[in-house]
């Protein structure tokens, strides 16, 4: 999953007025005489610079394999997507034909009935091919709304050079977390974590380590607000009250990035969608100093969320077979294969994992076990609204605005206003 790439770095790759245009008039019928033809509008949501070359690349591949049909690539930016496709499909004009999903938008899509339903379609192949809980994300009473892309999970990312010079070893729990982050503050001056604090999925591996979760979709009870939540807010408090991380309330990706890029922090926690990236600092010029290991464990568990991307097709699109074969196509083992070797993503069939580009990727390698053991958010359409209320008591705790008891108990309040008949 990845998440909260400033709109500010993005906004000169935005056209979508002239350019995101699934359902109108140029889109065309899709088939001539049994032949693909016509235009797929894909919105893609990964990172530019890095991600959106590679997906773009494969893309044009499917253009070759279908040379009547036009594929329409915008990217948009990922903090900005869910609402402006929300709001094209609601007015029914400027929708892509298909659209790169963070997981937990998909459920929500499908109940507002945004999304063409995938089963029995072109889109849809080789089911069993997908990991079990890559699949579950695309699922929706009874219905499969999307194809899995990619999935990943969180690790600490290390600057091995600075855990060299300071002596320490990765923290395996929180309280390591503290005690390797003052050995590195007193031997090299450097801050041991960019805690990023604009984007509570970053809260998250936090608030599992203390066996607490948002909500327990099975009993429609808000959970948040129990002492497992509270502790994981005074867990990330403590971290920067007692100097172990530093934090931001704005532009907490580009903070992040650029302070462990060049060397400012020794630690950040991040995701495979961040490795192609990461790698551009000046501190990785040598790849091997880039070190990823799991999630320092809280006081009762170890544990971080599961992310990724599913390709969905608009319901509205008026090139719903050329969608399904380009949805197809992108999901595909080849195509999975090689975001593997040149992004270092994790697939989402089991049988890409086998393909050498996977198997030489030592990033693939390392968070496949984390991935399997992630902790699966609720697939329930408002899983992707849960973060606003979140992150706005989160940033607070960070910056000394309000205490964790009282951010624990207005994110469940603003939960139960949501989540009706919720306990």
């Amino acid at each position: 999953m990845r998440r909260g790439i400033t709109a500010t770095a993005l906004v000169a790759t935005l056209a979508l007025a002239a350019t995101a245009c699934g359902g109108d008039e140029e889109t065309g019928e899709g088939k001539s005489s049994g032949e693909l033809s016509g235009t797929v509008t894909w919105w893609d949501t990964s990172t530019v610079g890095s991600e959106d070359k590679v997906f773009k690349k494969i893309a044009e591949g499917f253009e070759k394999e279908h040379p009547k049909v036009d594929v329409k690539y915008v990217n948009v930016p990922f903090g900005e997507a869910q609402n402006k496709f929300k709001n094209a499909a609601q007015s029914g004009s400027g929708a892509p034909d298909v659209i790169r999903s963070e997981v937990a938008w998909t459920p929500e899509f499908a109940d507002l009935g945004y999304l063409a339903p995938l089963d029995g379609t072109a889109a849809l192949k080789d089911q069993g091919d997908f990991l079990e809980q890559a699949a579950a994300s695309t699922k929706y009473k009874d219905k499969t709304y999307a194809v899995p892309q990619v999935i990943d999970s969180m690790g600490i990312f290390y600057n091995k050079k600075i855990f060299a010079d300071a002596g320490v070893e990765v923290p395996k729990t929180i309280a390591d977390l503290k005690t390797v982050s003052e050995k590195i503050k007193k031997k090299t001056g450097k801050t041991g974590l960019y805690l990023r604090g604009d984007d509570a999925y970053w809260f998250l591996s936090f608030l599992y380590g203390e066996g607490g979760d948002l909500v327990d979709a099975k009993s429609k009870t808000v959970t948040v607000d129990k002492p497992e939540g509270v502790k994981a807010f005074e867990t990330v408090k403590d971290l920067v009250d007692s100097g172990a991380a530093k934090t931001d309330a704005t532009d907490g990706w580009e903070n992040m990035q650029s302070s462990f890029k060049d060397g400012k922090v020794a630690m950040m926690i991040n995701g495979p969608w961040a490795v192609a990236d990461t790698l551009t600092g000046k501190e990785f010029t040598d790849k091997a100093n880039l070190g990823i290991a799991p999630v320092p464990a809280g006081s009762a568990a170890q544990g971080a969320p599961q992310g990724g991307h599913n390709l969905a097709v608009y319901a509205g699109s008026k090139n719903l077979d050329a969608s399904y074969a380009f949805v197809d196509y992108m999901t595909s083992v080849q195509s999975q294969a090689q975001t593997a070797g040149e992004l270092n993503l994790l697939p989402t069939r089991t049988s890409a994992y086998a393909k050498q580009e996977a198997v030489d990727s030592e990033i693939v390698q390392f968070f496949k076990p984390v991935v399997e053991t992630a902790v699966e958010r609720p697939w329930i359409p408002e899983t992707g609204s849960l973060f606003a209320p979140l992150v706005t008591e989160y940033t607070k705790v960070l910056t000394g605005q309000t205490t964790p008891e009282k951010a624990a108990s207005a994110t469940g309040d603003s939960y139960r206003k949501l989540l009706k008949g919720w306990k």
